[in-house]
């Protein structure tokens, strides 16, 4: 299909009615898909079945009974895998449940009740704020929103947030408290913070001396086609003078199972001892039989990285056939543009301004739902009405492919009738 915006009146009325006919067929075979959520399939979870398994042990390595209570910051051996794994030192890492976004719930919760590091607790200022990195990761804004903090939409480029604009905002605002990052294949961009970027985070002036770093690096072992490194946010901040800044978080959530993996968190050693104080308050401890089976299920840091590629052969071909349907049906149309991520979960596509709603409304007509308009931006509030998340994770090969025709046909359907109705 030639370009949409050098189409005649005659020839957009014609393409107008050859969609709407084919979106017609669709309807009729009354599908019910889902690429909404960026869950694991069925043949992707099974890979990880021997989790399920008899326990070889009980004991950990070091021989501590895992059945029993005690033992705050989880089982010192999984903490030294994440150690090597993530280039952190293991005395900062303390392990949680089965999720990220519990601990950073929690740290947030801290932050409001009790302060961090002696500083006034948030909830007695008269008001605080968040920088989020938009397009960004919905359920990070749900958090904010849910504990009565400001959202400030903040730009991504190619190589992370847009630093001078977060720059200038931290240095002349003091109720600002902090920033959501996912630094490694974005969500759902697929973004790989800079070298630079990083920098800048760590040693930027900030006017707010409590700003913290919400680090969720939540695919950084998730590498599909290309292996990217992340410069160490820690080393960052020491070298900025800021070693206090980051709040690290991590899971084995989409490597094992979403709801039976482990998630850590990691932090200087003041905000470790914070963390370790209302913690020891909360819990006497989380589920050390889990991360007891979860360390011998993937046994070292080299043991993840194997794992992660058998994963990584499972789900790049959903993410070549996304690439492949999109560059059909929608390349020189000037209907849609598209992220092609190196790794992580998702594909970003921004539609023509102002038709991102009504792709989402179309294909769920014809039986595929997908992530609403909206949710990648704070409030739910994209300003352009553009941005639209793909995730190809959970169906299969079989009902991706008519997923992403439907899905396609949706732009094409919202895009040529805004130009009509504007012509």
């Amino acid at each position: 299909m030639k370009n949409i915006m050098e189409m005649s009146d005659a020839e957009l009325s014609a393409l107008h009615q050859t969609l709407q006919a084919e979106y017609r067929r669709y309807q009729d075979r009354k599908l019910k898909l889902d690429l909404s959520r960026g869950k694991p399939a069925g043949a992707q979870l099974d890979l990880n079945n021997a989790l399920l398994e008899k326990m070889e042990t009980y004991r950990t390595p070091g021989g501590l009974d895992t059945r029993n209570y005690g033992l705050l910051e989880g089982i010192p051996e999984l903490r030294a895998l994440f150690a090597e794994l993530l280039n952190i030192p293991v005395e900062r890492i303390v392990l949680g449940g089965n999720s990220s976004l519990n601990l950073m719930y929690d740290a947030i919760a801290r932050c409001m009740l009790f302060g961090t590091c002696g500083h006034t607790p948030w909830c007695k200022l008269n008001e605080v704020k968040f920088l989020c990195p938009a397009p960004g990761y919905d359920r990070h804004f749900a958090v904010t929103e849910d504990m009565g903090i400001g959202m400030i939409p903040v730009t991504m480029t190619p190589t992370g947030p847009d630093m001078d604009q977060v720059e200038k905002l931290v240095a002349e605002d003091p109720s600002i408290k902090g920033i959501w990052c996912v630094p490694l294949y974005s969500n759902p961009q697929g973004i790989c913070y800079s070298a630079e970027t990083v920098d800048r985070l760590g040693a930027m002036k900030c006017a707010a001396p409590d700003f913290r770093i919400f680090w969720d690096n939540a695919y950084g072992v998730h590498h599909l086609y290309r292996e990217h490194q992340l410069k160490d946010i820690f080393g960052a901040c020491e070298a900025g003078g800021n070693p206090d800044r980051p709040f690290y978080f991590f899971s084995t959530s989409k490597i094992t199972f979403p709801g039976a993996g482990v998630a850590m968190v990691a932090a200087s050693p003041a905000n470790i001892l914070d963390i370790r104080k209302r913690m020891s308050v909360q819990t006497i401890g989380h589920d050390k039989v889990n991360q007891l089976r979860t360390l011998q299920f993937l046994g070292s840091a080299e043991g993840v990285r194997a794992h992660m590629r058998n994963l990584a052969a499972a789900l790049r071909p959903k993410f070549d056939m996304v690439l492949e349907i999109l560059e059909r049906e929608l390349g020189g149309t000037g209907l849609a543009g598209w992220t092609r991520p190196d790794g992580g979960y998702f594909v970003a596509l921004d539609t023509m301004d102002h038709c991102a709603r009504e792709t989402v409304r179309l294909a769920q007509d014809a039986g595929v739902k997908f992530t609403g308009a909206g949710a990648t931006f704070p409030y739910k509030k994209d300003p352009n009405d553009r941005n639209l998340r793909i995730a190809p994770s959970f169906p299969t090969l079989e009902e991706l492919k008519p997923a992403m025709e439907i899905f396609c046909l949706s732009v094409k359907l919202a895009g040529v009738e805004k130009i009509l109705a504007g012509r």
